[in-house]
């Protein structure tokens, strides 16, 4: 009897300890997806020791009792989706860890004062610290959801009553609803946050109602009020954008170029053109080349109502079916539009470009211009294969010699970048088509032809000739600027091309150029694997942004560049107009405009991350009502990326969703360096054709789910 008790509890033992084996497993597994999803510095992160925070390291003294220094600092902080939280102070290297239940109710953005120590775990210094206040208050508001308060018998005072459930899933707090004006439970919402002295959430109070949780129209206007994308204009800067675009033309002081053919190349539906070329043959087998930008710099103009909203925007933001445009219409689309047939003012920069297509000299004068076609990517790209119709050959006869020379010149401009390594991703980008109702009706694979292809090497090499003019002489310039890839993050993509078969760079170790990059691309698309090697290399570099100082350009492999074609669209175009204007037409002092370049430049990078945040919502948004007709249904897919919690799969109209992890049969680990899951029978890998169910479509979340077949 007794030895069946003991045979009983040692069965029983034993359970408990495989319980609590995949207990501690799962709990590692959120643990790696939470630390990825805060995109942490803190990249070493011992799980064994977040997992035992809360026992052995949380008093005052060490294991060997010794006592443990407590450090004060202050920073940003950032929140993970269980708990957990990161702060970055300027008296450490990494982020300092906060685990959960010591983030003081802080919300991701808060600026927060901490108490943290370091102790040694593993031969690697690691941190962990505490919540002490919250010093300054990040966001004032949230968008969520309405969502009744769970009830228990306890608490039947909650009857009736609502909390607000955020849209990012990085805000832990569920703050309860004080004031829920006209909503109702399962409305999207903005609500400001209520603090106490501490800066701790006790409630919020609802000032927005967007409409039903899951329609369309409520998750888009939440993402553009979340994303803080200014739509409407005021009445002062309405007014102004009317009376300055108004305005006769005058041609004093300003080149004409009447003896050049001169047009645009823009898409179907683009109404802002602020940018027309035209080119002819010099001896020696020479080009110049007119890239002719719209003078926006000439309506907009300092400490004016346009010139603070045009600092406040940032830039143009273009979403599935609108633009919400950095200038108003009068002027975005009618005054600086260089619409066909009409005079419009210009900044024309000449380029001359030696038979290799080297820029010899660049000449930037004002000028008054007149489009002579508006000219469509689609009907030129028939133009120059040959299938153009009768009546699109016939609206393009004024400007035909000067495609052909055009594509010419482009051929000679592709080598030359190609020589110098510059990354072609040619990524996949949707094109979301829309019914009459404004509803997702399909979605395709955006094509690049000719034509696209020789305006986008003609707008580089304007930037190129501008940015190097403009250092040459001193004068101030926002300039684009794009940094080699991170250490870290170069060695894992490297790591992750060689485990896939990819030859690398020798000297590696020592860092890569475009070249590199572009050679990894051109094998990886004879091997069948461009697409999941062009995600991964994006996600190993920096991001590009604006400065004041010209640092280079990684991806193209310039040591010059910056934006100045499209100043209707972007500030950091408009910038550079500007100073080009007051300093090298008007012969003011460059010095004078060197704070105006660092701030352009700061608030151009800020509004361009801010747009390609909301266009990506956006657009994921759409894919996501236009999938959810089919849910239930397969699709054949390729793994587009792999992580800790699973793997990332897109079908051929670029929808992308995921397969967790754990709806995968069997018991699958994350190889990280071969970026791989791996079971005892099954390996997914980066670019491995899969056959997929869809199993979901969240449209609050924006996010498309998959089971592996």
């Amino acid at each position: 009897m007794k030895k069946n008790s003991t045979k009983r509890s040692f069965d029983k033992f034993t359970k408990r300890s495989k319980a609590k084996r995949r207990q501690k497993d799962r709990a590692i597994k959120e643990l790696k997806k939470a630390v990825a999803s805060v995109n942490s510095q803190y990249g070493d992160v011992k799980f064994s020791d977040a997992l035992n925070l809360g026992r052995r390291k949380r008093s005052g003294y060490s294991a060997h009792g010794h006592y443990r220094e407590e450090i004060v600092s202050e920073g940003s902080f950032t929140s993970s989706k269980i708990g957990f939280g990161f702060v970055s102070v300027p008296d450490f290297e990494k982020d300092i860890f906060i685990p959960e239940g010591k983030c003081a109710e802080a919300i991701d953005g808060d600026t927060v004062e901490i108490s943290y120590h370091t102790y040694t775990s593993g031969g690697e210094v690691r941190t962990e610290g505490v919540v002490k206040r919250i010093k300054k208050v990040g966001r004032k508001t949230l968008v969520g959801t309405v969502v009744r308060m769970p009830v228990s018998r306890r608490d039947r005072y909650l009857a009736n009553k609502f909390s607000l459930m955020p849209d990012e899933q990085r805000v832990l707090v569920r703050p309860f609803i004080t004031e829920i004006a006209s909503a109702t439970e399962g409305d999207k919402v903005e609500a400001v946050i209520d603090r106490d002295a501490s800066g701790r959430v006790i409630g919020a109070r609802v000032i927005r109602v967007f409409g039903e949780a899951s329609s369309r129209e409520a998750n888009y206007e939440a993402i553009l009020e979340g994303s803080g994308i200014t739509v409407e204009f005021s009445k002062e800067e309405l007014e102004e954008a009317q009376r300055v675009s108004s305005e006769k033309i005058s041609y004093e002081g300003r080149a004409l170029f009447d003896n050049d053919v001169i047009f645009t190349i823009d898409g179907a539906d683009a109404k802002d053109l602020d940018d027309a070329v035209s080119l002819k043959r010099l001896p020696g087998g020479r080009y110049r080349l007119g890239v002719h930008i719209a003078d926006v710099s000439h309506y907009v103009t300092e400490k004016t109502p346009l010139d603070r909203a045009v600092m406040s925007r940032g830039t143009s933001v273009y979403f599935t079916d609108k633009v919400v445009p950095m200038l108003p219409t009068a002027l975005s689309n009618g005054a600086c539009s260089l619409n066909s047939g009409e005079d419009k003012y210009a900044i024309s920069a000449v380029i001359d470009l030696s038979a290799s297509g080297e820029i010899e000299k660049t000449k930037l004068v004002p000028s008054v211009i007149k489009s002579a076609v508006r000219g469509v990517y689609s009907e030129v790209n028939e133009i120059l294969s040959g299938t153009a119709s009768k009546e699109i050959k016939e609206k393009y006869k004024p400007v035909i010699s000067s495609l052909r020379r055009m594509e010419e010149l482009y051929l000679v401009l592709k080598a030359r970048s190609d020589e110098r390594g510059a990354v072609d991703f040619d990524a996949a980008e949707a094109k979301i088509l829309l019914d009459s109702e404004g509803e997702p009706c399909d979605i395709i694979r955006r094509q690049r032809g000719v034509s696209e292809r020789i305006i986008e090497q003609f707008m580089i090499v304007a930037n190129e000739a501008v940015a190097t003019e403009l250092k040459k002489k001193g004068i101030p310039c926002v300039f684009r600027t794009h940094a080699e890839p991170p250490p870290e993050k170069l060695e894992d993509f490297l790591t992750f091309v060689y485990n896939i078969g990819i030859k690398i760079p020798k000297k590696a170790a020592e860092g890569v150029s475009a070249r590199d990059f572009s050679a990894i691309l051109k094998a990886a698309s004879e091997k069948g694997v461009l697409a999941p090697v062009s995600y991964s290399m994006l996600r190993s570099m920096a991001k590009a942004e604006y400065s004041k100082v010209c640092s280079g350009h990684f991806g193209l492999g310039l040591k010059n560049y910056c934006h100045f074609t499209s100043p209707i669209r972007r500030l950091s175009d408009l910038a550079t107009h500007r100073v080009i204007r007051r300093v090298l037409f008007e012969g003011k002092n460059p010095s004078q405009y060197e704070s105006y370049v660092g701030r352009a430049a700061a608030a151009a990078t800020d509004a361009e991350i801010r747009a390609m945040e909301a266009e990506r919502k956006i657009e994921n948004l759409y894919k996501v009502i236009y999938m959810s007709r089919f849910v239930g249904e397969e699709f054949d897919a390729v793994i587009s990326s792999v992580t800790s919690f699973g793997a990332f799969c897109m079908l051929e109209n670029t929808c992308e969703g995921l397969v967790p992890i754990s709806t995968l049969p069997g018991m699958f680990i994350y190889d990280e360096r071969a970026v791989a899951l791996r079971s005892a029978d099954i390996t997914l890998r980066l670019g491995d054709e899969v056959r997929v169910r869809l199993s979901e479509a969240d449209i609050i979340q924006g996010k498309l789910r998959f089971e592996l077949i």
